[in-house]
């Protein structure tokens, strides 16, 4: 009698999985499978917003991509930068597109460091109204001013100075308001569905 024998193929490359906690994102109806320009510019400024907020800067990225298993996406130093320069404001922007799936890791990645950074955001936006309602400057807040000094630095020396959007931004009150405003951005991220909202935001306008 033949009895069935299972044949392992012993030399066949192993199956990559996708990461599971990608599919906490859907995926919207575009035309292709590529980010959209505003999403790729406001993806990158969140992420500068947490490297101005956290001083292990984009080490605190990689790890949290390893934690989350999302590695083969975002491997390393060079890797993250070739993401993120997709932004087309950034100095040395690369053409090349960035995929669905490559956003989505770093939005998770994003959204996973800030909810380590909750109380933090919480208190610098109360601090910034309190500042803001007594009429002084945000230097009268040693922690939030550190923020604004650091995030301004990030803009300036990453960013192309001749694009127009960049160049919008030419003074040290606009950055700080950008800066502000992404504090908000990243805490209403922590909330419940907040990574998802923050994704579906992205594409607003832009699915087919």
């Amino acid at each position: 009698m033949d009895v069935p024998v299972s044949v392992m193929q012993l030399n066949s490359p192993p199956v990559q999985s996708t990461p599971l906690i990608l599919d906490s994102l859907p995926n919207p109806s575009l035309v292709d499978e590529n980010c959209p320009r505003r999403a790729r510019l406001e993806i990158d400024l969140l992420l500068l917003a947490i490297e101005a907020l956290d001083l292990s800067g984009s080490e605190a990225i990689l790890i949290m991509a390893n934690e989350l298993e999302l590695q083969s996406m975002i491997k390393n130093r060079v890797s993250l930068w070739r993401l993120r320069s997709t932004n087309p404001l950034r100095r040395y922007s690369q053409r090349r597109p960035l995929t669905l799936t490559e956003a989505k890791a770093l939005v998770i990645v994003g959204c996973y460091l800030a909810r380590r950074l909750t109380v933090l955001l919480r208190q610098l936006l109360l601090a910034s109204q309190q500042l803001s309602d007594k009429q002084l400057s945000m230097e009268h807040h040693f922690r939030l001013s550190e923020y604004l000094e650091r995030f301004r630095a990030h803009f300036r020396s990453r960013m192309n100075p001749k694009r127009a959007l960049v160049a919008a931004y030419n003074s040290d009150e606009k950055l700080d308001e950008l800066a502000l405003n992404l504090l908000t951005q990243l805490l209403f991220c922590t909330g419940t569905y907040g990574m998802q909202r923050f994704w579906a935001s992205l594409f607003d306008g832009e699915v087919a």
